[in-house]
């Protein structure tokens, strides 16, 4: 029998590991996917269209996730704010485990043509599923268990499973993209989709061994659940719903183009193996590791607004130089750009994320509203960045950097016009 984590005292760290990771986890699922659509999938997918379109094809099937995400987040929140977060997070972890585990069995277009294209959508869908009602209940485990001073630190603990679920998949896809090309195309490429399920394994254990949080204990005991979620989050918080919307652009439109575009701009348009370029986003990851939390625990004590907007204002400003610098096509230089990218832009807005979303709304609504603001944004400006920023390639670096400026203002403005949370009770 497994037993529970307890969630008194010290243990709120052994809560925040644990959703470290299982998002780790997930997000190695979900990251595996567009290091794949980059590299490989408009090879064994798309061979009847030429390299760029190709590519153009394989985001497609990316950014179908980024759909489905929503609906994900709308489910998850729904019965998030219904029965309790935890059980809600075995399932999207098993939703997201299974179906990546499933890409890695696939046909591909050489074995039953068009179909292969297909199938692939709809293991995506399901993966979106599965990512978009992840992210809610794995923050409000860490944000709803821990101390108000503390809030933006421990939120911060699930939050760093991006940088380490992309540095678990891109060394992993890394170790067998040195495989001889023929090797990698027929059967390397599956390895981390299939062995990604003995992490799912791990992952049930121990959020098996997770307590509800009290803030929703609290709820449930005086037997105030909203009955529908996801229409009193809409009546009650719009405007919160459309700020963390506008709050998510710069940070996730920015971050897909730093992790997945970069392959595809640092290969095919400056011409560098792609070994190389992988290399500069596991350096970049593994800082990030430590600027997350460090971001989410400056939050905790100058508030969120300022560091958040700090990393808006960094994208901004550096974006021009960010292609600059990539298309000297110099080894260090590129590494250096991609860590500046994440450390200074992207981790101080993730970082404090999950306190500042999880904070504007109230506990009855909480996981459907944070979901909601968090997973339509990823539809706009994650979701669409690699495909946009693909199209936009043949007009250079100004187009891309125009791009992602656009972003970083969109996230400017809504954080100027949210009010500062840090000091809010969140029941």
């Amino acid at each position: 029998m497994v037993t529970p984590i307890a969630t008194k005292g010290g243990s709120i760290r052994l809560v925040a590991l644990a959703s470290l990771i299982g998002t780790t986890i997930e997000w190695y699922d979900f990251f595996l996917y567009g290091t794949a659509a980059a590299l490989v999938f408009n090879r064994l997918f798309f061979p009847t269209f030429d390299s760029r379109v190709g590519t153009l094809a394989a985001f497609g099937t990316y950014s179908v996730g980024f759909f489905a995400r929503p609906f994900g987040g709308i489910v998850a929140g729904h019965y998030g704010d219904r029965i309790g977060r935890r059980s809600v997070l075995i399932l999207t972890l098993v939703l997201m485990g299974v179906a990546t585990f499933c890409v890695g069995l696939m046909p591909t277009y050489a074995q039953i043509g068009p179909w292969a294209a297909v199938v692939l959508v709809v293991l995506r869908i399901i993966q979106g599923l599965g990512v978009g009602g992840e992210w809610g209940g794995a923050v409000l485990m860490a944000v709803e268990h821990s101390p108000a001073n503390a809030r933006g630190f421990y939120g911060s603990w699930p939050q760093i499973g991006v940088p380490l679920g992309l540095l678990l998949s891109t060394a992993v896809f890394a170790r067998f993209a040195r495989l001889p090309e023929h090797q990698f195309l027929s059967w390397g490429w599956r390895v981390p989709f299939l062995i990604s399920i003995l992490l799912v394994a791990v992952g049930l254990f121990i959020r098996l061994r997770i307590l509800e949080t009290p803030a929703f204990e609290r709820v449930k005991q005086a037997g105030t659940e909203a009955r529908h979620p996801i229409i009193e989050v809409l009546q009650t918080h719009p405007k919160e719903v459309l700020l963390s919307m506008g709050a998510r652009f710069a940070e996730n439109g920015a971050f897909y183009i730093y992790t997945v575009f970069v392959l595809v701009y640092g290969t095919q348009k400056v011409g560098m193996d792609r070994q190389t370029v992988l290399s500069g986003i596991l350096i970049a990851a593994a800082c990030a590791l430590f600027a997350i939390p460090l971001c989410g625990a400056l939050s905790d004590r100058i508030g969120r607004r300022p560091v958040y907007l700090f990393g808006a204002c960094v994208t901004a400003l550096f974006a021009y130089p960010l292609f600059w610098l990539l298309d000297t096509g110099s080894t260090p230089i590129v590494w250096l750009a991609l860590v500046v990218a994440l450390v200074f832009a992207h981790s101080p807005m993730y970082g404090p994320q999950a306190a500042f979303l999880s904070e504007l709304f109230g506990t009855r609504v909480r996981y459907s509203g944070a979901s909601l603001g968090y997973q339509l944004s990823s539809v706009i400006a994650g979701g669409l960045s690699p495909f946009i920023a693909t199209a936009l390639l043949p007009y250079g670096r100004v187009a891309l950097a125009g791009y992602i400026v656009g972003m970083a203002l969109t996230t400017i403005a809504a954080v100027l016009i949210a009010s500062e949370t840090k000091d809010r009770t969140i029941g």
